[in-house]
């Protein structure tokens, strides 16, 4: 495939989620108001441009789940981690909107050269770039950290290259001493990496900004303990980290922002606080004294202080609150019965009262129901209404199924969620009561979650959990969450339905191989439906980001490819002092 081929290929593909933009940020009912204005200041940017200096101070209540760019493949900590940390091959522009689903050259020279029918992809590095410690960062580094995605012992990152590299089959990562070889990855010279594919992916300029592609020094591998310092290629580094209490980032002196045309860099030092509760951060934030004009939140506006932010003017030009590109969902174990049954997962689709789950999050103002597995940013901005189902539910359908499939009288289940999703699974588990259905609910850590949900002999029959795409692609979406052949009995990640099904996989496996994007998308809705028809989850809502700022926050933007998180890389304070 040529190069003006591949370029019009990536048009396409933001075309396609600028379409979705347009029709997402809308908001409906008397809830949102004008709320789509709230970050129309300054074309889309709360505060301005920032200064430079001063301690930027982001209030979380919960710990990062991996900053090893291996093992990062949580939307917000991929935020954290690839516009502060570490760089990769290329990344999103630093802009909201439609500007910012363009890519840009990051630790590369351009996009990447495509030969071989797109089947092979070169990059080359920038002149001087190099890690915290002042040594030089090479092609090997990055050649080491994608083969690390492949190691057992760092389960849980971004798969692309376990999916798309020619890697011999069964090859466990690097920590070990085996190293992949010329057929998967070339790295003639310390600047020119050149990857072999197993098939043609015109969007592979797109796949490397996952973290997967930033370098990783060999020599300061730690394994399972390098999330706890992570050697800085971007322009932060770590200074302490406390885990699950605080993090202190100063600046990376061997950073050359010359070679660096996204991130700014504005704040001289930036301290994570994760010992928060919720409300607290909404309380302190609603109030804005002292140190907490210099603050923003990391996690949701709690729905319980959404109407004294929406009924304070001051308050609420200081919230951020846009359409994140995310399906938020009920997924159902289709190993464990009985969501073994086809028939019980499609009563759980009418069973299943979105409406109440949605108000526990926000309601209108901050969500919307959703109605398909890919979000409208992923069907050219036209939510698709695939059962046609009430969003309250239709318990007297569902309770029909349920006879049909053998289960009259109901069953019982478990649902294991975060300390924080309790609120969502109590609605998910009265309206289930309607059919006969009994869920008890198990809250662990939100660091926890993941750890059980992808353990097959811990993993219970529901789970609330989502999926993002990780760039603006139907493929990132459906292959990563309904491909039965990545499943793992530990490590579980993206399949977590553990959703096995041979036709599914085949549909994949041939829209893949589409070299025409606009009959790709076509076909990735196609094969939506398909799966909606199978079950193996119920989509709920596609969510809004809502987050608030302190009023001396400056640069503050919901990105349009990281959930509607704030763009970490240009963020700041409009005064120092």
């Amino acid at each position: 495939m040529n190069r003006r081929t591949h370029a019009a290929l990536a048009a396409a593909i933001a075309a396609a989620l600028t379409l979705g933009l347009g029709a997402c940020t809308s908001t409906g009912g008397d809830q949102g108001g004008d709320q789509a204005g709230v970050t129309t200041e300054g074309n889309g940017i709360i505060g301005g441009t920032p200064v430079k200096g001063g301690t930027l101070t982001i209030l979380s209540n919960q710990d990062f789940d991996q900053l090893d760019p291996a093992r990062n493949w949580t939307m917000p900590v991929m935020d954290v981690g690839v516009r502060m940390l570490y760089r990769t091959l290329t990344t999103f522009k630093a802009a909201p909107g439609a500007e910012g689903l363009k890519i840009e050259p990051d630790l590369a020279t351009d996009l990447g050269t495509p030969s071989d029918g797109a089947k092979t992809w070169t990059f080359h590095l920038k002149d001087g770039l190099k890690y915290e410690d002042g040594t030089p960062i090479t092609a090997d580094d990055i050649k080491y950290n994608v083969e690390r995605s492949f190691s057992p012992e760092l389960p849980g990152g971004p798969d692309y290259a376990v999916r798309y590299l020619n890697a011999p089959d069964g090859y466990q990562g690097p920590l070990k001493g085996e190293r992949l070889g010329k057929e998967a990855i070339e790295v003639p010279d310390a600047k020119t990496i050149v990857f072999h594919l197993k098939r043609p992916v015109a969007e592979f300029g797109y796949t490397v900004t996952l973290p997967t592609f930033a370098p990783v020094p060999k020599a300061k591998e730690t394994g399972a303990n390098y999330s706890n310092h992570p050697v800085s290629s971007g322009p932060y580094k770590i200074e302490t980290y406390d885990r699950g209490k605080r993090m202190v980032l100063v600046r990376n002196t061997y950073w050359d922002p010359k070679s660096d045309p996204v991130r700014k860099a504005y704040p001289d030092r930036i301290v994570v606080d994760q010992t928060q509760k919720g409300t607290g951060i909404a309380e302190r934030l609603i109030a804005d004294q002292g140190d907490d004009k210099n603050a923003i939140s990391y996690v949701d506006l709690v729905p319980s202080k959404i109407s004294e932010v929406l009924t304070n003017p001051d308050v609420k030009k200081r919230l951020i609150s846009e359409n994140a590109g995310c399906t938020t969902k009920l997924d159902m174990n289709t190993t464990k019965a009985p969501f073994d049954n086809a028939k019980v997962r499609l009563a759980m689709q009418y069973a299943v009262d979105k409406e109440a789950f949605a108000a526990t999050t926000g309601g209108p103002a901050f969500n919307d129901i959703a109605t398909t597995y890919l979000p409208p940013v992923l069907t050219q901005g036209n939510p698709i209404d695939h059962f046609m189902i009430k969003p309250a539910g239709d318990p007297d359908k569902a309770k029909q199924l349920l006879t049909e499939a053998g289960f009259p009288n109901g069953f019982s289940t478990e649902l294991v969620t975060s300390t924080g999703g309790k609120a969502q699974a109590e609605a998910i588990q009265a309206a289930l009561k309607r059919v006969g259905v009994d869920v008890t609910i198990t809250t662990v850590d939100p660091t926890a979650v993941n750890s059980i949900i992808g353990d097959k002999d811990k993993q219970p029959g529901l789970a609330n959990l989502g999926w993002c795409p990780d760039y603006p692609s139907a493929a990132t979406f459906l292959p990563m969450i309904f491909d039965g052949r990545l499943i793992k009995d530990k490590g579980n990640q993206g399949d977590i339905t553990r959703f096995n099904d041979p036709e599914t996989i085949a549909e994949l496996d041939r829209i893949a191989g589409m070299s025409d994007l606009q009959e790709a998308n076509k076909a990735w809705v196609a094969l939506d439906a398909k799966i909606m028809d199978k079950s193996p989850a119920v989509p709920l809502t596609w969510q809004k980001k809502p987050l608030l700022v302190g009023s001396n926050i400056a640069g503050a933007y919901a990105h349009p490819v990281w959930a509607g998180q704030i763009d970490y890389a240009v963020i700041g304070l409009k005064s120092a002092n």
